[in-house]
């Protein structure tokens, strides 16, 4: 059967190392990456408690 020449390599990472030399990732591991995620995920969690302390109080 005949490669598409079209279609890219399917070897997508979800984290990428800081050295490695790679093109399909999600997420690089460095200092920025782990900041920005605390910060959303912070933020999640204070969005979730205000919605719980304000069903309560109804």
């Amino acid at each position: 059967m005949k490669k598409d020449l079209k279609q890219g390599q399917e070897d997508f990472q979800f984290v990428k190392e800081k050295n490695q030399k790679t093109r399909n990732y999600l997420m690089q591991k460095d200092k920025t990456t782990i900041i920005a995620f605390i910060i959303v995920l912070s933020i999640i969690v204070i969005l979730l408690i205000g919605l719980w302390i304000s069903a309560i109080e109804i």
